[in-house]
């Protein structure tokens, strides 16, 4: 016999969703951050279009979504869960958004590696104005993400896309949206 939880889901299972969440976070993070390098792209009253640029926002998407996945596949944050959704949010915000710092530090010695340059230069080449303006709204992005992604888990899964892909799910009372008569007031 085996102990295994038949409940839990499957390798499959687990890959699947792991993916959809992957898709869903770099599609919102691509968006952001594409929005971003055409923003910069007209302050810098840089008309001729590198391509390219969108290019390596869209790979940063991707990069910034796996580290994330990772991050909640090791339970970064979920100490915040126990308060309320509001501290939840912004804390995993602070949280991810000091990892993907980490992560980009790591890149860039990774860089000077593979260029054989000597490590110390990175503490040199940094714009540390740049790099506190990007953390910021890298920040700012998170907010509405991990916003999202707690209100799923408290929901949860299936009232959770219910709610934002069935037509009129919207209109109906939240307790027969959640499932439970919980939440409405009493007088």
């Amino acid at each position: 016999m085996t102990s295994k939880d038949p409940a839990a889901p499957g390798f499959k299972q687990k890959a699947k969703q792991d993916f959809k969440d992957f898709v869903i976070i770099s599609v919102y993070l691509a968006f952001f951050f594409c929005a971003l390098t055409t923003y910069t792209m007209l302050l810098l009253r840089k008309y001729d279009v590198n391509y390219l640029d969108y290019s390596f926002a869209i790979i940063n998407a991707l990069v910034i979504a796996k580290v994330i996945l990772i991050g909640q596949m090791v339970h970064i944050g979920t100490g915040a869960e126990s308060r309320p959704m509001y501290q939840s949010v912004v804390y995993k915000a602070f949280v991810f958004g000091l990892l993907c710092l980490a992560f980009h530090f790591l890149e860039e010695f990774i860089k000077r590696l593979i260029h054989h340059k000597p490590f110390g230069a990175v503490w040199n080449e940094i714009h540390f104005d740049d790099l506190i303006g990007k953390s910021l709204i890298v920040f700012c992005t998170f907010i509405p993400l991990f916003a999202f992604i707690e209100l799923r888990r408290v929901i949860g899964e299936k009232q959770f896309y219910s709610l934002f892909l069935t037509p009129g799910a919207a209109a109906k009372p939240a307790s027969a949206c959640i499932g439970t008569s919980s939440i409405t007031s009493s007088s």
